[in-house]
């Protein structure tokens, strides 16, 4: 084979073979309720070949498990402009100075257009202390994030 056949073929090869780089976003996101302002950063890392994709708040991993519960980034979408998040979280009873609290869910459902830095936040409250303590039901918040770097690649 002439050295540019074998040049073609190693070109196509690299094309067609799956990244190993990991698509990175990063925002600066504002929060604000009943006067209270909060301001954090949120990095998003896109599902890569058998790495799932990941979200983080502030440099903590959504994806957590510990004896009083379990919270599970279940997707990240694409779906332009628009990126689509979902988080669920479960938490064991519980019992918080004398008072008892039943096993309880929060499903979440995250829409972001960095375009605008729009953020909407529908969340599912059922049972735990959270039921209790806001109500069970479904609800829904806005918040701000825009971008702070251009997407990058990771290695």
């Amino acid at each position: 084979m002439n050295l540019s056949k074998t040049l073609l073929c190693l070109s196509i090869a690299l094309i067609s073979a799956p990244s190993l780089a990991v698509d990175i976003l990063e925002f600066n996101c504002k929060r604000t309720e009943k006067g209270y302002t909060e301001e954090y950063d949120m990095k998003i890392t896109l599902a890569a070949g058998t790495q799932k994709a990941k979200v983080y708040l502030d440099d903590r991993d959504l994806d957590q498990s510990d004896a009083y519960g379990k919270q599970v980034v279940k997707s990240v979408t694409l779906a332009r402009p628009n990126i689509l998040i979902a988080v669920e979280a479960s938490f064991e009873p519980e019992n918080l100075m004398g008072v008892s609290y039943s096993a309880g869910t929060v499903s979440t459902q995250i829409t972001l257009d960095p375009v605008t830095g729009k953020l909407k936040k529908v969340e599912k409250i059922q049972g735990g202390i959270l039921g209790e303590t806001i109500g069970n039901g479904t609800y829904v918040s806005e918040e701000n994030c825009l971008p702070s770097k251009m997407p990058y690649k990771s290695k």
